[in-house]
């Protein structure tokens, strides 16, 4: 190894001992994602084996009603809470960076916090099932059946362990948007991103606007449940039905954020095996963002039974069909990348072609209850479990295990098994298929889902046995998987570099993997580099690219223009730090601790992970450095600060402020809904906020929104005295906007226990003076910042973000105000 690569060597070095969990090399917290996921996995594959035990037989007494409903909740929330999103987002992580030709995604130590989140999320929700206080609702937890029929704290863990898992979910969604976005090579324009990165930037758009409504319908839930606000109470002027609009908005987008990411593992598969690229690449890209924006029309698809009219049926129904189009476009350019190539036998192509086919019979009866005549004698039948099964596990599991198998050499630096593969392969095929395939005429023989036995002789008890018996099938087949992948291969000779000779960046990896990612950051030219692109890995390995030293000892890695890839910052990225565990453990106490209603306890673990967060941001973001330009190779200098749009933090922002619009357009949803169901909304006899006092406020955080900007422009041009007379008044103001706003609720005695428009006015009331709260503190930071020497005309990117975050408050703000003081006038 040359002087210069030791250089570079030093600063990504994984930590060892007990500071390896220190990390935050996408490397390593990416294969930890990937672990747990899995684990988790297979934790909610026993309990589906617990319910298809208690099954086999009619009239069965294994399992009580109420052990079977928790086991039946645990199974439907694991799989799709903490295996089907989090291992695609887990695998993103892991390999993203490498496909980009990036050192590393722009934010390390977001990734590491969201694991982090993740893990303790996951094991306070599945550890409830250990001390019987599991959630009992279904995955689904419909009201009122999870808000006046079930006591205890199940429901509790379910909308608060489960909130901060969808933390994680959220962060990594930014860290993705961000690094396929600012981070590519050199030269990889939007139409040379290989389609890994295009799948990944849709879904992770779609998490953004699809969790949020789904965080909003968990506060509702959550108020209503710990303060009696009827949200969903009919008697005091609530309804259950907006529960599944939210609910829905986010599970019907979930399918496909589940399906993109497994297909796009597929994208890159089939090219490799075939021998050609891919056929059809634009209507791929173009079919993969179609299915992205048609999935938020979809979601009255699951409502077809609630006496919804039949304008609207119709229209869903249209839309439920006609997302199979993009979805065939992707499929058919698949199978014709296949039929032009040279095809090379393998198991990962194996679990490919399984996967395609297993989604295309779950695509079928997909668009059979997209019809809603069919949809009526269908829902909440078995026909429906085996329809969503073929969908989740032909467009998930098999894609996933395929992708195991390819892309195991490149984490490991250990082929797999081709024989143990094999017999993987068929045991889950035959078992997936001789499990879930009887289910389709269990439901329409009239079998109910979501019950804990049956009588005997309605025709039930073979088709059920049969499906036990599969299940138990498939559970081998990834019982042999699961051998393959952790079996000891100490003896076993390292994979070849390349080993599958694929054309994408990824695969430039060595053998073992060096922990800075890349030797040097290449100049693409094709989407298939390895393969077209002459003296490509000798070059990169030679360092003849960007970025081949690291002289001043620090982690860095190239930030790009979003359309064209030219390089504009050469970005610092931090290294190793415990804060992120510590972060995500006081986060996690919030929620655990608001679970048990340990009021006192959460109120302090909410300080610590405050202090925690403002410790990390203060020590390892907007650093100044010792120099404006480095020398990044090819006689190119780059700056290595930058603010605004051109800055990643910028840009991680606004994504995260688009998501956090989102889940607040969801609580004026809810206003408007219940607006529209009332036929006298607000009520006559409700007491009002009134204009006056929400108009004040609304005036005062205007104040502080435009002093915001001066401080923002006086800064920059170096005027200390203004800057910091302007960040005074907007502190002032927007406190004095959230105490004014605050108040007007009892000021004018609304109590929203006593019907939902108190309690619908009072929760965007809550969520406007939170935000005012918010921003107080951070332009206070931004005052610490330019106190401290860390802020200053030229580097001025805490003031830049903060301004944006305002940008959307004073939105926010308007919004609530026209909504709770102005709309009731013309109501």
């Amino acid at each position: 190894m040359t002087a210069q690569a030791k250089r570079l060597l030093a600063p990504w070095r994984t930590p060892t001992g007990w500071r390896y969990w220190s990390a935050v090399n996408n490397s390593e917290v990416g294969l930890w994602y990937t672990v747990t996921a899995f684990a988790f996995f297979l934790f909610g594959g026993v309990l589906a084996l617990v319910m298809r035990i208690q099954l086999a037989l009619p009239d069965n007494d294994w399992l009580t009603p109420e052990q079977y409903n928790q086991v039946f909740t645990m199974h439907g929330s694991v799989m799709m809470f903490l295996f089907a999103v989090p291992i695609l987002e887990a695998i993103s992580i892991m390999l993203l960076p490498q496909m980009l030709g990036a050192r590393d995604l722009p934010f390390p130590r977001l990734s590491a916090y969201g694991y982090w989140c993740f893990l303790i999320g996951g094991i306070f929700v599945c550890g409830s099932l250990f001390f019987g206080v599991a959630p009992r609702g279904g995955w689904f937890m419909y009201p009122p059946m999870t808000t006046e029929y079930q006591s205890g704290v199940g429901v509790d863990i379910w909308l608060l362990g489960l909130s901060f898992i969808e933390v994680a979910s959220i962060a990594a969604a930014v860290e993705l948007i961000v690094g396929v976005l600012k981070c590519r090579p050199p030269g990889m324009r939007l139409n040379l991103i290989p389609l890994y990165a295009w799948y990944i930037l849709v879904v992770a758009v779609m998490i953004l606007f699809a969790f949020p409504p789904l965080i909003a319908g968990d506060l509702l839930m959550e108020l209503e449940r710990t303060l009696d606000w009827p949200f969903f109470d009919a008697s005091r002027g609530g309804d259950p039905l907006l529960w599944q609009h939210l609910f829905w908005i986010f599970g019907h987008p979930e399918v496909y954020i589940v399906f993109l990411p497994s297909i796009a593992l597929v994208a890159m598969i089939v090219p490799t095996f075939a021998r050609v690229p891919m056929a059809g690449y634009g209507w791929i890209v173009l079919a993969a963002v179609g299915t992205g924006f048609l999935s938020f029309g979809l979601w009255v698809h699951h409502m077809f039974t609630t006496g919804l009219p039949g304008l609207t049926i119709g229209i869903f129904s249209a839309a439920s069909e006609a997302v199979a189009i993009p979805t065939g476009i992707q499929i058919f350019c698949f199978i014709a990348t296949l039929l032009i190539g040279r095809i090379t036998r393998s198991v990962s192509l194996l679990f490919v072609l399984a996967g395609l086919a297993t989604f295309i019979i779950g695509g079928l009866t997909g668009v059979m209850v997209a019809v809603a005549p069919f949809d009526y004698q269908a829902h909440d039948t078995y026909f429906i479990v085996g329809h969503l099964h073929y969908v989740l596990v032909g467009g998930t599991i098999f894609p996933i295990m395929a992708g195991v198998y390819y892309y195991y050499p490149l984490v490991m630096g250990k082929q797999l098994s081709e024989r143990y593969g094999r017999w993987a392969f068929w045991l889950t095929l035959i078992g997936f298929n001789v499990s879930f395939f009887p289910m389709h005429l269990t439901g329409l023989l009239g079998m109910p889902r979501r019950v804990y036995t049956y009588p005997a002789d309605m025709g039930f008890d073979t088709l059920n046995l049969i499906s036990t018996v599969g299940a138990f099938v498939l559970a081998a087949g990834f019982v042999v998987f699961l051998w393959d992948v952790l079996r000891p291969k100490k003896h076993e000779p390292l994979a070849a570099r390349n080993c599958w000779n694929a054309g994408t960046l990824e695969w430039l990896a060595e053998v073992p993997d060096q922990p800075w990612g890349i030797r040097s950051i290449p100049i693409i030219k094709s989407r298939y580099p390895l393969w077209d692109q002459e003296n490509f890995v000798d070059d990169i390995d030679q360092g003849k690219f960007y970025l081949p030293d690291a002289e001043e000892g620090l982690r860095e890695t190239l930030v790009t223009s979003t359309m064209d890839a030219k390089p504009i910052q050469c970005l610092r990225v931090p290294g190793p730090t415990f804060l992120t565990f510590y972060a995500a453990l006081f986060t996690g106490g919030v929620f655990i601790f608001s679970t048990y209603h340990w009021w006192t306890a959460s109120v302090i673990s909410g300080v610590l992970a405050l202090a925690t967060v403002i410790a990390w941001l203060w020590t390892g973001t907007a650093v100044i450095p010792e120099k404006s330009h480095k020398d990044v190779g090819l006689g190119l200098s780059l700056p290595i600060y930058v603010s605004g749009p051109r800055a990643v933090g910028w840009w991680a922002m606004f994504i995260t402020m688009l998501g956090d619009m989102t889940a607040f357009m969801s609580l004026v949803f809810g206003y408007f809904f219940y607006w529209t169901i009332h036929e006298d909304f607000p009520p006559q006899d409700a007491a009002g906020p009134g204009t006056l006092w929400p108009t004040v406020s609304l005036v005062a955080a205007g104040i502080a929104w435009g002093s915001i900007v001066a401080a923002h422009k006086l800064n920059r041009n170096d005027k200390a005295f203004g800057f910091y007379l302007s960040s005074v008044i907007a502190i002032l103001a927007s406190l004095c906007a959230a105490i004014v706003l605050g108040g007007t609720p009892m000021l004018t005695q609304m109590d929203p226990s006593r019907h939902v428009y108190p309690a619908i006015v009072c929760v965007l009331v809550l969520w406007t003076v939170v935000h005012l709260c918010v921003g107080a503190l951070m332009q206070a930071y931004c005052v610490a910042r330019r106190l401290a020497g860390k802020m200053t005309a030229r580097y001025d990117a805490d003031i830049t973000n903060v301004m944006l975050y305002w940008h959307f408050l004073a939105l926010t703000s308007l919004i609530t105000v026209a909504v709770i003081a102005w709309f009731p006038w013309v109501a």
